[in-house]
């Protein structure tokens, strides 16, 4: 079975690290947050402040 040269490792590392680190970036800008409507988020905060005992 044939021994990789230390430069085609490196290689290696540096192809996989590169596209693993696009590929978290791309996740991480993909990802578009829904913000809660205003209406939504004042009943919610006033219907949270009527506590029930």
């Amino acid at each position: 079975m044939p021994q990789m040269a230390p430069i085609s490792w490196l290689s290696l590392f540096l192809i996989f690290t590169v596209s693993f680190i696009l590929f978290c970036i791309l996740n991480y800008y993909s990802y578009i947050p829904t913000s809660p409507k205003s209406s939504n988020l004042k009943t919610s905060s006033l219907n949270s402040m009527n506590w029930k005992w």
